[in-house]
């Protein structure tokens, strides 16, 4: 499966029902199980390159700010929230994390708390699969490598939040005293 493909049938997904994040990947297992199995492993292998390409510090500092909070499971589960936006929005929070500050539904959850999680989005080959075969999707004989993150900064430090992802923070930090 090509980047346009995988992206395609994800906006496809998106297309009515609000752009609920559960109802997405509902959707995109119902689209991908009409496929040929061979596009399911397609599909499962694209996810996993793009779930690697924004396995980042940054971004990782961006879900933890939105989020109040985030391990790695949350993290993981973020992406796929964050994969339901579609292709732009998540291609540009890799590229720039901070850019989540102008998504509407960001700026309101830092009023609301609201969080940002879509586990079921990362399910979507597995039960695809399962669902077009009755059985279980192969196991990738070559993985994608997750990069190492070993820049880490301290998500907690409201100071470096400010100088790493002023916008974010200008919502979801508290301002510094006067």
């Amino acid at each position: 499966m090509r980047t346009d493909d995988f992206w395609q049938l994800i906006d496809q997904a998106r297309a009515g029902g609000g752009g609920e994040p559960h109802a997405v990947a509902a959707r995109a297992v119902a689209l991908l199980a009409r496929r040929d199995p061979e596009e399911i492993v397609g599909y499962a292998r694209h996810q996993a390159r793009v779930l690697a390409a924004s396995h980042r510090v940054d971004l990782w500092g961006a879900a933890y700010l939105i989020n109040g909070g985030v391990s790695g499971d949350g993290f993981h589960h973020f992406r796929g929230w964050l994969m339901t936006q579609g292709r732009a929005v998540f291609a540009r929070a890799v590229a720039d994390p901070d850019s989540l500050a102008e998504l509407p539904q960001v700026r309101a959850a830092s009023l609301s708390g609201e969080e940002f999680a879509c586990e079921e989005m990362l399910t979507v080959p597995w039960d695809a699969y399962r669902k077009a075969t009755a059985a279980d999707l192969p196991a990738d004989r070559d993985p994608v490598p997750v990069p190492d993150l070993n820049d880490f900064w301290d998500f907690d430090d409201e100071d470096e939040a400010r100088r790493r992802l002023p916008k974010l923070a200008a919502l979801f930090v508290e301002p510094p005293g006067e």
